[in-house]
This record gives structure tokens, C-alpha cells and sequence, in this order.
């Protein structure tokens, strides 16, 4: 099979080691007779691979005793309703940034619930650029600090995070999720979806700290319930039985390959090689982004016309590079360069951009 060279945002590229695992044992789980899909979700085969996931996400993100990690279904949007829910108390309110679509919808959705104070907005450098750290001042009473370490759309990161005292700091990172080594003890709440850089798409990692749990709302329907869903490990109900799986097997390759530290490194690699050309080739390549702040997973940019832009999306599709698109809502161009995807790959995409600008440039 000639495979695409992906660079879609999510769903995104899996290793094709995982993939392969995944096609060897999807009729027969280790020699069970039946598949893992199609087995309970109460037996001993799924109950063991789901708390060995746990494990591997509790050693590879070295998580301190005190947390709670268990996986729920409806995806990281679910989060951006739940956690006010559950943890802005009635008269209460919280702090957001607004940094870029993902973090807005977040904080769309808070103040739906409750009052919200924000932080920080970068709508008027078009959120290309993120607020310096050091500078951050959580309000007064403020229930948490929220923010998204990684704006797909918009291709800005958090490189350091603020200190929040003692207003616990909450963080989406859907996007960039054991792509670097993170202090998980700064945080009282890590989410992220799991399409972009843990496995298939159709379930949320929930990392959240027994302390920050205890304060949640009672009386909340359960399913949006923190406390009773922490309490049952994430298995209230039918969990995502196959996206676990596969985030399984994806965590057994990151381990293998380097765990986060190695994650970062093949980061800094891949995305120095769409940078490098971009730099290069500046005026040509425009990047929006604030430099000290470029993504290493989501790497956007413009070329000088929408003319050139289409070519240059025909002429990569032809060369079977696909997922090079902007966003509907911003446009332009977007390369995502998860954990998953290839150095061979983003070696490829370099190759032609560099190609490409020589000889239209």
C-alpha cells in the first residue's frame, strides 16, 4: 500500500507499528477467540488493559500520587461545560484566556454557566501571540486558571506556564499531550482529547488532582459528575473500548521511542525542518505567529496569494501529502506534525515547500 503522507489535525496520523498491531489482533485479542470491541467491558481482558493505560500514562507522564487519571467518552469539548460545572461554585467565578478558537469555545461555554474573568484576550493581534508568564496574575477568589498549552488552529504554544498560588491551574492539552515532558504537579486538572497525539479518535484523558476533585459540586447529573466519575475510574457507563485500546498501543510505542523526552526531541527536529524553510524563504512563507511562541505540532503559515495556496495544495496533494489545508476559519496553511507522524514525512514536506519556493518565489 502507498501510504499518504499525513498531516491532518485530528484525527490524525498513527505509527503504522500501532496500526499494523491493531489490524493483527482485531478479530482475535490475544488469542481470546473474539475481539476486544466485542467483548465486555466488565471482564478481566478489558479491565486489564484499561488500568495497564493508566499505568503507562501515570509513568510516562510521571504523575505524583494524588491524582486520578481515567479516560471518558464526548471527546475534550465535553470538559469545557463540565468543568465549570462541577468546579466554579454558585456566586463563583473563574479565570480564562482567550488564545485562540479552542480557548475561546472553552470560555464560551463557562460563561453559559457561570461569570467568568478573562484573563487574558488575544483577539486583537488575531491570537497569534500569547501573554508572557511571568506576568499573569490570577484574580482574587478566583476558582481556577484556565488555559489551552497548544491552539491547534492558530499554531501558538505555551513554552513556560504561569504560577498560579493557590488558584489551581487547569489546562486542555488536546494538541500537545506527552509531546514534552510537563510538571503535571503545577496542575489540578490536565484534559485532552486523544485524536492528535495518544490514538483514534472518541475519548478524553482525564488527569485531575484528588484535592481540586474534592471541592466539585454535588447534585450534577452524573455523567457530568467529576467525583462519581473519578470514584468508578471513568467506567460509569460503556467507556471507549477501542480508542483505549488504541492509546494503548500508542503509549507502548512513545515509551519505546524515548517516552516524553523523546517526544520533544523528534518535536524540536521535525518542526526545526518547516521552520528553517519558512525562515528561509521569509516573504515567501509568512508565519502569523509570534515566534516565541510557534507550536511544535501545528505549524501554520501563508503563502503571498490564495492563488499560489491552492497550487500549492494541488501540487502537494498530488505528491500525496495530505491534511496541508488551513482551517475554514482562518485559512492558509497547516502542517500538524504529531507524535505519529513520520521524520520522514515532515523531511518530505520540507523538501517541497523548499522546492516549491525556488520555483515560484
Amino acid at each position: 500500500m502507498n501510504r499518504k503522507l499525513n498531516f491532518n489535525a485530528g484525527p490524525s496520523a498513527l505509527p503504522l507499528e500501532v496500526l499494523q498491531q491493531l489490524q493483527d489482533q482485531m478479530v482475535d485479542y490475544q488469542g481470546e477467540g473474539l475481539s476486544i470491541v466485542e467483548n465486555s467491558h466488565r471482564g478481566k481482558s478489558f479491565d486489564k488493559l484499561y488500568h495497564d493505560t493508566i499505568d503507562l500514562v501515570k509513568e510516562l507522564m510521571n504523575i505524583p500520587s494524588g491524582y486520578s487519571v481515567f479516560f471518558l467518552g464526548g471527546g475534550a469539548t465535553l470538559q469545557f461545560g463540565m468543568i465549570p460545572m462541577n468546579f466554579i461554585p454558585q456566586g463563583g467565578s473563574a479565570d480564562y484566556t482567550r488564545t485562540g478558537s479552542w480557548a475561546n469555545g472553552a470560555c464560551d461555554d463557562a460563561m453559559k454557566v457561570r461569570d467568568v474573568h478573562v484573563a487574558f484576550d488575544g483577539k486583537s493581534s488575531g491570537y497569534s501571540t500569547l501573554p508572557d508568564p511571568a506576568g499573569i496574575t490570577p484574580s482574587s477568589g478566583a476558582s481556577y486558571f484556565y488555559l489551552c498549552s497548544n491552539e491547534t488552529i492558530g499554531g501558538v504554544q505555551w513554552k513556560q506556564w504561569p504560577e498560579t498560588g493557590s488558584v489551581p491551574l487547569i489546562a486542555d492539552m488536546s494538541s500537545d499531550i506527552l509531546s514534552r515532558p510537563v510538571p503535571v504537579d503545577k496542575f489540578s486538572l490536565i484534559f485532552a482529547g486523544v485524536q492528535k497525539n495518544l490514538g483514534p479518535s472518541g475519548a478524553a484523558l482525564i488527569i485531575v488532582k484528588d484535592e481540586f476533585l474534592n471541592t466539585a459540586a454535588d447534585g450534577l447529573p452524573s455523567y457530568l459528575d467529576y467525583k462519581k466519575q473519578a470514584s468508578k475510574e471513568g467506567l460509569m457507563n460503556t467507556p471507549p473500548v477501542f480508542p483505549v485500546w488504541g492509546v494503548k498501543l500508542v503509549l507502548e510505542w512513545v515509551k519505546k521511542h524515548g517516552g516524553a523526552s523523546g517526544m520533544e526531541k523528534r518535536a524540536e527536529k521535525k518542526a526545526a525542518m518547516i521552520y528553517d524553510v519558512m525562515d528561509r524563504y521569509d516573504g515567501f512563507y509568512s508565519s502569523p505567529v509570534d515566534a516565541r511562541y510557534r507550536s511544535l505540532m501545528n505549524i501554520v503559515f501563508r503563502l503571498p496569494d490564495e492563488d499560489l495556496e491552492k497550487l500549492f495544495l494541488q501540487n502537494s496533494a498530488a505528491d500525496g501529502m495530505i491534511g496541508l489545508k488551513g482551517h475554514r476559519s482562518v485559512g492558509g496553511c497547516r502542517a500538524s506534525i504529531y507524535n505519529g507522524v513520520p521524520e520522514e514525512s515532515v523531511e518530505a514536506l520540507a523538501g517541497f515547500m523548499d522546492e516549491f519556493a525556488r520555483k515560484h518565489g
